[in-house]
C-alpha cells in the first residue's frame, strides 16, 4: 500500500487556522503534508467531490468497561463506534474496575489500546485514590505512566482543602484537570431536573445549584493555583455567566457540555424513559438554548458525547433506580450537526469545539490540517440522512438517548495517521 494518500476536490476545513475552502489534502507517512510541494507519483488518490474533510474528533469524555466490565464496553467496541462517528482520539475516564489510579494501571489500559483499538485512546488517570475523594494519587508516576489529564470520572469530590492541593500539584506538573460538578448534598436523592416537570412526574428533582456551588468553588481555586482547569460538563443556564467572568481572568480555564446538554431537554423524559436518565440531567429549553448560545459565543470550550455504556439490566428499572448514562461516540458529530442545519452555530464553531479546542486542552499535536500535524481526519457528508437504529450500533450496549432519531450528516471515512479505518457503504471511489 501507498504511503501518500490525496483526497481531491474535498471542501477543507481547518478549525485550527480558520481554513474553509476547496481544495486537496495530502498525507504522507502518515502525516498532514504540504501539497504545493508535489504529490508523490505512486499517492492513492480518493475523490472527495461534495463532501468536506476535517480533522478527526477529539472526545474528551469516554466511559468503557475494560477493565471489569468488558460486558458492557471494551476498548476495542468502544474504538469501533469512536471510527463510525468519525471520533479518533478519545481520552477514556479512570471508572474502572480496579479505578484507574496507579501507574502499571495507565500502563496496562495504553498497551491494551495499542493491542486493540483502531482509534487514539487517551487515558485520564484518577485525582483520587480509588475515586473515593479522600487521598490524591501520584501524579509524577501517573503523568509519567502516560495519563493525558486527571479526573475523577462521574465523581465529584467534595473537600475544598483537597482539591486546592490537587490543584496546586497538577499545576506544578501542568496537567490539565477536568472535574465533574455536584454538589452531593444538594442531589440527594434527586434523579431529574428540579422544576415542575419533576414534581409532575412525582420524581425528586436535582437542582441548578447542585451544579453551580461546586464550579463557583472551582474557578476561585483554579484562580487561586494557576492550574489547567476544565469544568467536564456544564448544563445549566447560570453556570455560563460563572465560566465567562472567570475565563477574563484565566485562558488556563476551559469548559465542555455533554451533546445530551446541547439537544436534548427534560421533556424527552417523557413517560419515565430511562434512556434520558443522565448526569447530569436534561434541563429545562431555556438551560438548553443558554449552553447553545454559550457554544456560539466561545464560553463552552468543547462538545463531548460523554460516551456511558450501560447493560439493559440497570437502564430497564423503574426511572427513580437506573443507572445514569447513554451511549453517544457513534451519534456525536451528527446530533451536532443538527445546530449547524438549523442555523444556530456555524459548522467552523461546533467543528472546532470537537477538534481544535480539545487539543490545546490537552496538548496534543493533532486536531488539525496543517503539515507536520498526524494525520487523523475525517470525510464527511454534511447532507447525508439517517435514522438511528440501536441495533446497528457498533457499542456492546444500547443505550442511546437517539433511537429513531432522523439525523442529517454522516461520517464517510476515517483516518487515523493516514491509515482508512473505517468506510461507510455508501462511500464513493477506492478506499486507501
Amino acid at each position: 500500500m501507498s504511503k501518500s494518500l490525496l483526497i481531491e476536490n474535498a471542501r477543507i476545513i481547518d478549525p485550527a487556522s480558520g481554513r474553509d475552502e476547496r481544495g486537496t489534502l495530502l498525507v504522507v507517512d502518515g502525516k498532514i503534508a504540504n501539497a504545493t510541494a508535489g504529490i508523490p507519483a505512486d499517492a492513492t488518490r480518493i475523490d472527495a467531490e461534495g463532501l468536506i474533510v476535517a480533522p478527526g474528533l477529539i472526545d474528551m469524555r469516554v466511559f468503557t468497561g475494560e477493565p471489569g466490565r468488558e460486558y458492557r464496553e471494551t476498548l476495542a467496541s468502544a474504538s469501533q463506534a469512536a471510527a463510525a462517528g468519525g471520533v479518533t482520539s478519545f481520552v477514556v475516564m479512570p471508572d474502572t474496575q480496579p479505578v484507574i489510579d496507579d501507574g502499571a494501571l495507565i500502563d496496562f489500559l495504553v498497551r491494551r489500546a495499542q493491542a486493540t483499538a483502531k482509534v487514539n485512546v487517551l487515558p485520564a488517570a484518577a485525582i483520587t485514590k480509588g475515586l473515593e475523594g479522600k487521598e490524591i494519587t501520584e501524579f509524577g508516576l501517573l503523568r509519567e505512566a502516560g495519563a493525558i489529564c486527571f479526573a475523577d470520572g462521574r465523581n465529584s469530590i467534595q473537600n475544598a482543602s483537597l482539591l486546592r492541593a490537587a490543584f496546586t500539584y497538577a499545576a506544578n506538573y501542568d496537567m490539565p484537570v477536568v472535574h465533574h460538578l455536584v454538589e452531593k448534598s444538594l442531589t440527594g436523592e434527586g434523579v431529574m431536573n428540579e422544576g415542575l416537570y419533576a414534581t409532575g412526574l412525582g420524581l425528586k428533582g436535582i437542582p441548578a445549584e447542585a451544579e453551580t456551588i461546586p464550579l463557583s468553588r472551582d474557578l476561585q481555586l483554579a484562580l487561586l493555583t494557576g492550574v489547567r482547569y476544565h469544568a467536564a460538563q456544564i448544563s445549566a443556564a447560570k453556570s455560563v455567566p460563572l465560566v465567562a467572568e472567570a475565563k477574563k481572568q484565566s485562558r488556563r480555564i476551559s469548559c465542555g457540555v455533554s451533546i445530551n446538554n446541547l439537544s436534548l431537554n427534560e421533556n424527552d423524559v417523557g413517560s419515565y424513559r430511562t434512556f434520558y436518565k443522565l448526569a447530569p440531567p436534561l434541563r429545562s429549553e431555556d438551560d438548553r438554548q443558554a449552553m447553545i448560545a454559550a457554544l456560539a459565543d466561545g464560553t463552552i470550550d468543547v462538545i463531548h458525547s460523554d460516551h456511558d455504556p450501560q447493560d439493559t439490566e440497570v437502564k430497564r428499572q423503574p426511572f427513580a433506580e437506573a443507572s445514569d448514562g447513554a451511549l453517544g461516540l457513534e451519534t456525536l458529530l451528527a446530533v451536532a450537526l443538527r445546530l449547524v442545519h438549523n442555523g444556530q452555530v456555524d459548522l467552523l464553531t461546533v467543528l472546532r469545539a470537537m477538534t481544535s479546542r480539545p487539543a490545546e486542552i490537552l496538548g496534543l499535536a493533532s486536531g488539525r490540517l496543517t503539515p507536520g500535524a498526524p494525520a487523523d481526519f475525517i470525510v464527511l457528508d454534511l447532507d447525508y440522512p439517517w435514522v438511528v437504529e440501536e441495533k446497528k450500533l457498533l457499542s456492546r450496549s444500547r443505550n442511546t438517548a437517539f433511537e429513531g432519531a432522523r439525523l442529517m450528516g454522516r461520517v464517510m471515512r476515517t483516518f487515523v495517521a493516514g491509515a482508512e479505518i473505517y468506510t461507510h457503504p455508501d462511500a464513493q471511489g477506492p478506499a486507501a
